[in-house]
Parts: structure tokens; C-alpha cells; sequence
């Protein structure tokens, strides 16, 4: 069985839209897109980078395939990540795509994502990271569907913009795999869903 493991970048407040860059995604006017770079240091890129070291393949939705593929083919080969992207596999999860061109990617089957999903967790591999794609990290998380979360969260609050625990999240209980915080004050957190949340009072 493959494991499905969801890796967002947060802000303090919990936003997850548009960390890359001010273009990349101005939905719903959007207008702090771009807002993880000046909160980035190099012990971040590391764990980023860890998290890929461990998987064989990405799971995308739709609108963070189309980014990731106008931008990774193209990337500067000096990137550390350029090489990793452009070869690792790539599942797209899309009712509208009908072809997907970029290297060594395939497009789920069928109109029902959250069985092609499951068919995939059931096919032969290693683990596989959902990158962004915070409509298609919902669906999975309601279906429960995901079995680690790699987190990065920084320190900055943006206000608005699309989150991935969002109004009607299942609630859930975590159990922490590890955690640390980077020199420039970013938590980096591994965690991996352990039933239902306990509730107490004191």
C-alpha cells in the first residue's frame, strides 16, 4: 500500500495560496501571492528538499500541475529541484484535462478522483507527495486519505486566502512525527493522523 502524504507550505494563520510567487494564483483577488520567499532561509530548503529524497512520485490537481508545468521544464538546471521535478512521476487529478505533456506525467482515470485515489495507494510504488493542490488535499483528507502531513509554517500572517484546514475540516488527531523550527523562525513539522481528536476539561 502506498502512503499519501500532503506537504503544505502555511503561513502563521494557516493560509496556503499562492506562496511562490505574486502571479501564481490571484483567485478570489487574491493579493499577497509570494509571501513565503522573504521568510525562507536555507534550513528550510533542506527539509524541502528531504521531503522529495523520500517519495517516487507527486500527486497534483489541476491548477498546480498547469503552474508547476509552465515553470519546472524551463527552470534553471542549477536548481537543486530542477532535476527532481521534471523527473520524478507525476499523477494529475483532473475532471477537465483531457492530456497532460509534461515529463513523466499521467492523468487519473475517470471522473471519480477519490477512487482513482485509492487505486493508486493500492498500486505497487513508494510513497507519494500532494504538493499545493489544496482542493484536491480536502477531498483526500475527507476521505481519509492521507497519511502524513509535512508542514513548513511561517512567520507571517496574511490575512486572507484559500487555507488547507478550511471551514469543515474532519476533525482529526495528530500524532508528531518531528518537529523543529528553522533560524528564521519557520516550524517544520511531520505529522500523521491518529483518529479522532480526545477532548477534556481541566
Amino acid at each position: 500500500m502506498r502512503e499519501i502524504t500532503v506537504c503544505t507550505f502555511l503561513t502563521l494563520d494557516g493560509v496556503m495560496q499562492a506562496p511562490g510567487g505574486p502571479d501564481e494564483d490571484a483567485e478570489s483577488g487574491f493579493e499577497h501571492g509570494g509571501w513565503q520567499k522573504p521568510v525562507a532561509d536555507d534550513e528550510l530548503g533542506t527539509a524541502i528538499a528531504g521531503w522529495y529524497e523520500h517519495c517516487d512520485a507527486m500527486l497534483l490537481g489541476r491548477k498546480t500541475y498547469e503552474i508547476f508545468a509552465a515553470y519546472w521544464p524551463t527552470a534553471d538546471p542549477g536548481n537543486p529541484f530542477t532535476h527532481r521535478m521534471n523527473t520524478m512521476h507525476k499523477y494529475v487529478a483532473s475532471r477537465t484535462l483531457t492530456s497532460v505533456r509534461w515529463q513523466n506525467s499521467t492523468l487519473l482515470e475517470g471522473d471519480d478522483i477519490v477512487d482513482a485515489v485509492r487505486k493508486l495507494k493500492a498500486s505497487d510504488g513508494g510513497s507519494i507527495n500532494v504538493v499545493g493542490s489544496g482542493d484536491l488535499a480536502q477531498t483526500l483528507m475527507r476521505h481519509g486519505l492521507v497519511d502524513e502531513y509535512r508542514l513548513t509554517i511561517h512567520p507571517v500572517i496574511i490575512g486572507t486566502g484559500k487555507r488547507l484546514f478550511a471551514d469543515g475540516a474532519i476533525p482529526t488527531a495528530l500524532e508528531p512525527v518531528s518537529v523543529s523550527t528553522t533560524k528564521g523562525g519557520t516550524v517544520v513539522g511531520i505529522y500523521r493522523p491518529n483518529g479522532k481528536p480526545s477532548y477534556d476539561s481541566y
